[in-house]
């Protein structure tokens, strides 16, 4: 039987993450993004109220909650301030990895900073000529007695400049192509590690985003994630089956909130004699935005069911990240149409929020890449 009802656990948690964004995050957003500020403080806070990496097992410190309660806290954390949840999120990214492929001992040493000591940490495996095409990358790692020794660079990683810990995707064996990829977790005081400088994006401003250079870097071979060569690129992509539906949840939080302001400036504003949601082209407008957000958050959902369940979401994942990414595009931008001249002036929040949507259809697979997901996945029986 197919139930959309949440359970008393599911409403509370999301009620708890709603009134944090409340009074946490929406009063602090513009001030985050007009000066590029990153929310150290708010994202300690929302640790310290339980509401991040709900994936990590309670065997290792965290509470062993499921990716249904996980989308239910980052719709609301988006709905906040997209900058702040893509901020905020950047460590459960870099965690999926672990959780699937980490030996006993890096989970307990890495993933418990993370759940108890409220450790950040980064995701490294997109390069300046690799991103949706990971297999491309050039980042190589050499064993040498007992470290491997690691050189190359990656680009745009979310969080960088705050992480205490990567996990790095490099080749250990460059002739075997994805298959030669392994993945590594590296401390972020490593010699030889370095990052650049915080770029300057078009939307969610407070995220920090930066590259990372690896000059002659010592791992210690210990660190290898899973303590296997084989696998590293699996592993890194089995991350994205975890992480998708949360990102999705984001673009609907993002929907959600664009549509919001546009709902109520419509009831404010009068033209022609009436308020703008009288006339039927802005109310078709909203009634557009409203179905397109309710399809986002059941494919999310559905994704995130998949998951809990133990049935492969890659497909779900896809379809959910590529239709609430578009979404999230689509109506946030005819919001700032609904708002008119004003939608355009940063004074209204509509135009941060187009700002930070368009990132949305480019991180962790832009919506070609999904596309190319599903069609694999729909004929790869045929």
């Amino acid at each position: 039987m197919v139930n959309f009802q949440l359970d008393e656990m599911q409403e509370m948690l999301r009620e708890l993450a709603h009134e944090f964004a409340v009074d946490e995050i929406r009063p602090n957003a513009e001030h985050w993004d007009l000066n590029s500020e990153y929310p150290k403080d708010v994202i300690n806070a929302a640790h310290e109220m339980g509401l991040l990496n709900l994936h990590i097992s309670e065997d290792y410190g965290g509470p062993g909650l499921g990716s249904m309660e996980e989308v239910l806290v980052n719709e609301e954390l988006a709905w906040g301030d997209p900058g702040f949840a893509t901020a905020a999120y950047a460590t459960s990214l870099a965690c999926a990895p672990l959780i699937t492929g980490a030996t006993h001992e890096q989970k307990d040493k890495y993933l418990r900073m993370v759940a108890e000591d409220g450790a950040l940490a980064s995701y490294a495996v997109t390069e300046p000529g690799a991103g949706s095409d990971v297999a491309a990358c050039k980042t190589v790692a050499v064993r040498d007695g007992d470290d491997y020794i690691i050189n190359g660079s990656k680009m745009w990683i979310t969080g960088a400049g705050k992480a205490d810990w990567f996990f790095v995707l490099a080749k250990t064996d460059p002739n075997a192509g994805y298959k030669g990829m392994s993945g590594f977790i590296v401390d972020s005081n490593s010699p030889g590690l370095s990052l650049g400088k915080k770029e300057n994006n078009m939307g969610q401003r407070c995220s920090d985003t930066r590259s990372i250079t690896f000059d002659d870097m010592r791992v210690p071979a210990e660190n290898l994630c899973g303590g296997s060569e084989s696998g590293g690129w699996m592993n890194a992509m089995k991350a994205f089956d975890m992480s998708r539906p949360n990102i999705a949840a984001h673009a609907t939080g993002l929907s959600r909130a664009a549509y919001e302001h546009a709902l109520q400036y419509s009831g404010e504003r009068q033209t022609f004699g009436k308020p703008l949601h009288r006339h039927q082209a802005i109310q078709f407008m909203l009634a557009d935005m409203k179905t397109k957000i309710e399809a986002s958050r059941m494919l999310t959902w559905k994704s995130a069911a998949d998951s809990d369940a133990g049935i492969s979401n890659t497909e779900s994942a896809a379809h959910a990240k590529r239709f609430a990414a578009d979404t999230a595009m689509e109506v946030s931008t005819d919001a700032v149409q609904v708002f008119g001249g004003y939608g355009y002036s940063e004074e209204y929040p509509v135009a941060r929020l187009m700002r930070g949507a368009k990132v949305m259809q480019i991180y962790e697979g832009s919506s070609q890449v999904q596309r190319m997901i599903i069609g694999r996945e729909i004929t790869k029986d045929l």
